[in-house]
């Protein structure tokens, strides 16, 4: 089989889903599995309705009105007549989101965020699927929930791959046409669960791996992999050819092309993985396999907004060893911070976190108790791999500016006050 992942903004309004369409009539959809993402920027709508949720706020239902308009509008667009199946599939999933919001009891947000937000997928996947049938195409609608399982980890769910890989075999024909959600699962009591923002990419390389398939294409609104986000970085050269290590590597320091759990699975399989535009697919974008580390090789360069460093030292002077680093990621863990750079010497620890679950007021409450704590908010982490001089003089950062400097042979990272 193949697997196409499509993102949000490839189904942003009606023309992006008849472009799906397009894409598949050029590149075939027999023994297909089309992943999609939420439309546009629901997710982050969906993320306010959670916030006005727990905020009791007045403006509720007015953000969830706003949602099912934009739905309306698309579906009206794209089925002139006949719209009564897709109409019927779609408000049968809209009560069930009222009725959660009308009847949960739980007041863990990661568990009410994850039974929300994922709403989205479904909203999407419903519209491709019937749109597909009108034109033509046999599509079978696939609830992912069904077959990706995981732990109750809420919004950032652990997979159970055994039990995944059961339940794939299970459910997939793989001489048709799939269509399913990225993005979301469930766990045993078959609550829904999220991967992490942007785990549509991470669904792709389960089914793919799963089902042993010919290759995923992600399917994005540029050419491929850039060796830069240009919307940060000038002159940005298009990637070719990026081995599996240097691809993970990219992803580990948050390229955002690529989901940083997405590689692994098709690593340990050797599962091609393309990253094309649905703009122009007739051209080849990058490709992620054996072979070459990059193709051209030239420095690559991420940029991560709104991170917090930290600075500990030992309240007496004391030496940061072995059992005062093992509390303080086991600590990093328990309240959900996700780790980008480290360094240490004898007295400090200094970690670069990205504090996305807003828990880190709990988390300095505890670290607090043992450790003298310097905190820097809201400062960049700049990564470059395979750097030189020209490409760290590049970014043109005042010494001032830099709070830690980090190199290794291939990499530098700077953590800079903005």
């Amino acid at each position: 089989m193949k697997v196409f992942k499509f993102g949000g903004a490839s189904v942003k309004n009606a023309d992006g889903v008849r472009n799906v369409i397009r894409v598949l009539e050029i590149m075939g959809h027999q023994n297909t599995i089309v992943i999609v993402s939420a439309m546009g920027k629901t997710t982050n709508a969906l993320e306010t309705v959670v916030q006005h949720y727990f905020n009791k706020s007045q403006e509720l239902q007015q953000s969830i009105l706003a949602i099912k308009n934009m739905h309306f509008d698309i579906i009206k667009s794209l089925f002139a007549m006949n719209q009564s199946d897709v109409i019927n599939a779609f408000n049968d999933l809209f009560e069930n989101l009222k009725v959660f919001l009308k009847t949960n009891k739980s007041p863990n947000y990661s568990y009410v965020y994850d039974q929300v937000v994922s709403f989205g997928e479904l909203f999407s996947t419903t519209i491709l699927h019937h749109y597909l049938i009108q034109e033509g195409y046999p599509s079978f609608w696939l609830d992912a929930r069904s077959c990706i399982k995981t732990d109750a980890y809420y919004r950032d769910a652990n997979l159970d791959w055994k039990q995944t890989q059961q339940m794939i075999k299970k459910k997939i024909n793989q001489n048709k046409l799939h269509v399913t959600q990225g993005f979301i699962g469930s766990d045993s009591n078959n609550f829904t669960t999220t991967l992490g923002r942007e785990g549509s990419d991470y669904s792709a390389a389960i089914f793919a791996y799963c089902l042993n398939a010919e290759s995923v294409t992600i399917w994005k609104d540029v050419p491929g992999v850039l060796n830069g986000d240009p919307r940060v970085f000038k002159n940005t050269i298009l990637l070719n050819q990026i081995s599996y290590r240097e691809a993970i590597e990219l992803a580990f320091y948050g390229a955002s092309v690529i989901h940083p759990k997405t590689l692994q699975p098709l690593q340990r399989k050797e599962i091609p993985l393309f990253v094309k535009s649905f703009e122009q697919p007739e051209q080849a974008g990058t490709a992620v396999s054996k072979g070459k580390t990059l193709e051209p090789h030239v420095p690559c360069f991420i940029l991560k907004r709104e991170q917090v460093l930290l600075r500990l030292s030992s309240l007496d002077f004391s030496f940061i060893v072995e059992d005062n680093i093992s509390e303080i990621f086991s600590l990093l863990y328990q309240y959900q911070m996700r780790v980008d750079l480290i360094q240490n010497s004898a007295i400090s620890f200094s970690v670069c976190v990205n504090n996305k679950y807003n828990r880190m007021e709990e988390l300095l409450k505890v670290l607090g108790t043992k450790f003298k704590i310097t905190i820097f908010e809201n400062v960049a982490l700049y990564t470059i791999r395979h750097f030189n001089d020209e490409a760290r003089a590049s970014l043109n950062v005042r010494k001032a500016q830099t709070l830690l400097e980090q190199r290794t042979q291939e990499t530098l990272q700077l953590v800079i006050k903005e």
